[in-house]
């Protein structure tokens, strides 16, 4: 799918019909796959991963690592790529992709993070 901020302005009915239930659960309504499940959890190809979405180039891959968390994890996301939108309990940050607000998931913060940058 071609990206562009005309997918900022897709409605409910039209994201349903472009994504899969599992995708829209976890894009739009911000849901989570169960930990370990994920089909790039232990995805290592070089490459960059994109926004299931709208197809935005999100993260390279040379910026993943384990986490220890179950799901794909980043240190940085592409220049302008993501947002971080902190929530209401200002206890994490969310991510979203800053062309249709998918959801990628929380930040990552912590022990683990910090032995991600050496």
């Amino acid at each position: 799918m071609a990206s562009g901020n005309s997918d900022k302005q897709r409605s409910e009915e039209e994201w349903r019909a472009i994504l899969s239930p599992e995708q829209f659960r976890i894009l739009r309504l911000k849901g989570t796959e169960l930990p370990g499940t994920g089909e790039y959890n232990k995805f290592k190809a070089d490459g960059v991963y994109n926004c299931a979405g709208c197809g935005t180039p999100l993260y390279k891959s040379d910026t993943k690592f384990d986490s220890g968390c179950g799901w794909p994890a980043f240190f940085e996301g592409l220049p302008g790529a993501i947002n971080r939108t902190p929530d209401p309990d200002g206890r994490r940050v969310e991510i979203t992709c800053a062309v249709c607000g998918g959801a990628s998931g929380p930040c990552v913060q912590g022990r683990r993070l910090q032995d991600a940058h050496g």
